[in-house]
């Protein structure tokens, strides 16, 4: 979705949006992540306005995405509801630029320096952040046995609980307590 800069006013409008993320799906391929499937359409709201120079923008989008737990590696399927806040300035030109450390309220601004603002991107980067750090197929999730690769959360471990214990902590269980 693209929206002019010159029609964006100070009266804020409501839009229903359907962008496409299914080049999200492309980048966790080319990099060999499989930790997410993202749909090809995510539906949402936005209101835009401005105040001044500075562009202001609350969305809020929902969809259904694909996980791959990372500790029992199953598919799964979780919902994601996500409100976002953006504020965009008008790109600083060369002569102001400088290195320095940003201020506080600089760090949750971005910034345009075209006539038409593109949204993809920016909703693309609110879907990401929206993501869990690690996906589990539910909190109490248990993963799998590190002998015999059994998914503990269906069945039992075959294993002798000796025998896949950690090798280099046997010299323990030969120690005679309370002799």
């Amino acid at each position: 979705m693209k929206i002019p800069v010159e029609q964006i006013t100070q009266s804020p409008k409501e839009v229903k949006f359907s962008e496409r993320i299914e080049k999200l799906n492309s980048l966790f391929a080319k990099e060999k992540y499989r930790d997410f499937q993202f749909p090809p359409m995510l539906d949402g709201t936005l209101v835009y306005y401005r105040s001044g120079q500075e562009l202001f923008f609350h969305g809020a989008f929902g969809g259904k995405f694909e996980g791959y737990c990372s500790r029992c590696l199953t598919d799964y399927s979780f919902k994601v509801e996500k409100e976002f806040d953006l504020v965009l300035v008008p790109s600083p030109s060369r002569s102001e630029r400088r290195i320095e450390e940003l201020k506080r309220e600089e760090l949750g601004l971005s910034y345009y320096s075209t006539d038409m603002i593109e949204l993809a991107p920016l909703i693309e980067e609110q879907v990401l952040l929206a993501l869990p750090t690690r996906p589990l197929c539910r909190e109490d999730c248990q993963g799998l046995c590190g002998g015999c690769g059994a998914n503990l959360n269906n069945e039992e471990c075959a294993c002798n609980p000796i025998a896949a214990s950690d090798s280099r902590m046997a010299i323990f269980r030969t120690l005679k307590v309370n002799r």
